[in-house]
């Protein structure tokens, strides 16, 4: 999940939690809402947490400074 995406998802999710006053039957808009936060804080952690793991990479990279035989 992309950082904007979750930024999305709390987005949204503080709205049906926070700014809704409305009901529908077997569902309850403040629970769905808080779920939303909640997946949307969970993937923003992980997405920087993807993002420091692909920045701490270092390529090795191993020279060779031997001379090669004359080609006969």
């Amino acid at each position: 999940m992309t950082v904007a995406a979750s930024i999305f998802l709390i987005a949204v999710g503080a709205i049906l939690y926070f700014a809704t006053d409305f009901h529908l039957a077997q569902v309850s808009i403040d629970t769905v809402g808080l779920i939303l936060m909640i997946a949307g804080a969970a993937g923003l952690a992980l997405g920087f947490l993807q993002q420091s793991m692909r920045r701490s990479r270092r390529e090795v990279t191993i020279e060779d400074h031997r001379e090669l035989p004359p080609r006969s």
